[in-house]
Order: structure tokens, then sequence, then C-alpha cells
């Protein structure tokens, strides 16, 4: 998250309101549009739910005003106007403060299929939604609190519970496998891996598990956990999770189930 970024945020005026350009604007379209054709069959109940209440247009990029009114009515979070990347501390802070970052930018067209780092896209369409869901927003506040209170060590350990719930958390229910993760259901080619690919493993979500498995941000994931209801993370808030970090880093990490990261060469 300190790392720098290409990409430069919009600023808002005195009303909160930022000015999108018309290539931006066309981007969200096309974004939004194929998405929602690619989720179909394939989000949970609680985000498709959270769609219809945030009602978000498909033909320009949504003001953060109109996102924030619906998130506190339904939950009390806002969404919370950042630059591109912002510190760890920041981050735990607006969480814990039921604000959720989202950086004010959309994508090139030359990274319209994948960007590493989250744009108005990915925080809106991809998290915005399940944060209108009591339960997830109370797993959402308690890891920001939890987060801003622990060591640099610890919140690494915090940062796999993030990568493998809120960002590509699947969800086993009733009618199959569905996604409630915003890292999945805002790409087209993950929304379709992680249900259908014969590539990857699946896990019932085990905290401590969790915590132990390495990740990459930069590839298909080549293991996801599955909880079985959305009250689970509800449930999981209301554990004693920094002793469950301590058990974590007493048994010690996982083998990577990827290869390491090739460095470029110089």
């Amino acid at each position: 998250m300190s790392k720098a970024s290409k990409y430069v945020s919009r600023q808002s005026d005195e009303s909160g309101f930022i000015e999108w350009s018309d290539e931006e604007n066309q981007i969200w379209s096309e974004l939004i549009t194929r998405q929602l054709s690619c989720i179909q069959g394939k989000a949970c109940d609680e985000f498709q739910n959270g769609l219809e209440l945030l009602d978000l247009p498909t033909d320009r990029i949504p003001q953060l005003e109109e996102v924030n009114k619906v998130l506190r009515e339904t939950t009390g979070w806002e969404c919370a106007e950042v630059p591109a990347l912002i510190s760890f501390d920041k981050f735990f802070n607006l969480l814990a403060n039921q604000k959720f970052p989202v950086a004010t930018f959309i994508r090139s067209r030359e990274e319209f299929d994948y960007l590493q780092e989250p744009d108005i896209f990915h925080e809106i369409f991809g998290h915005c939604a399940m944060l209108t869901h009591p339960d997830f927003a109370e797993f959402t506040h308690m890891y920001g609190k939890l987060g801003l209170a622990a060591s640099k060590e610890d919140r690494v350990y915090l940062a796999r519970l993030y990568w493998f719930t809120i960002e590509f958390g699947l969800m086993q229910t009733q009618n199959g496998l569905r996604i409630y993760g915003g890292g999945i259901l805002s790409s087209p080619g993950e929304t379709i891996y992680a249900i259908e690919s014969d590539e990857c493993e699946r896990k019932p979500l085990d905290p401590i598990d969790v915590m132990r498995t390495p990740y990459r941000i930069d590839i298909m994931q080549p293991i996801y956990f599955m909880i079985n209801d959305i009250k689970d993370l509800f449930d999981i808030s209301h554990m004693d999770i920094m002793s469950l970090v301590e058990k974590a880093k007493a048994l010690g990490l996982h083998e990577p189930k990827f290869p390491p990261k090739e460095k470029k060469a110089s």
C-alpha cells in the first residue's frame, strides 16, 4: 500500500462532487456491464441484494455520496475518498471508523482486464454491495479495529484473513458455490476461475489455516476458502482473533501453492 502508483486520484470539490471525463465514464460503463453479466449465478444472494440497494449507474461513475447514502441507511458505513495508495495505518484507521477507502481513479484501457492496485470500480462494485449486509460490515469493522492495534508482524497474519475473506472469499450455499469476495467479483477472469476451474483448491474456512496460507496478488488464486453462511463472518468477528494469530505464528506458514515471483532483470 505504500509503493508508488502511476495513477493520480481525482479530487472532489467543496460539495464532494468529482468531475469524471467522458472516457472515464465510458470505461466504468463497459466494466460494470461486462461484470453484471459475468456474475449471474455466481455471486452470493447478499451481494446481489446489495447491488439492488445501491442501484449503481451503468452509464457513469457514481458519486461517493450516492453510495454513502445507502451504506449509512443500511449499516452506518461510508466510503472515504483516498489517494491511489494509502498506508496500512490509514487503511486500518478508516475501517475501524466504519469508513471504506475508495481510491478515486479508474483504470486505463491498457489495464482494463486486470490491475494490481484497487481502483474505484473494484472498491465500489466489488465491495460496497457486501457492506450493506450487517454481518459483513461487522466483520470488516472488527478487522479494522484489530489491525489498528496490531504490531507490524501481526498485521501480516491479519492481511491473509482479509485476503481470503473480504477479497477472495467463497460461500458454499444450498444453491451451490457462490462468491462474496470483492477481488473475485470485480474480475471477470477470476469470477469464472474461482467457481469453475479444476486447477484450484477450495477448502472450508478455518481462521488459523487461513492465516498460515501464503498468497500472491498477481496470479489467479491457487486456493480459496469457503464459508457456509454470511453469519460465519459475524461469528469470526467475535472470536479472539489475536489469540488465533499467536497460534498461527507458532505453527508456521504452509508451503506456498505457487512458484516464487520472478525477479525483473535489472
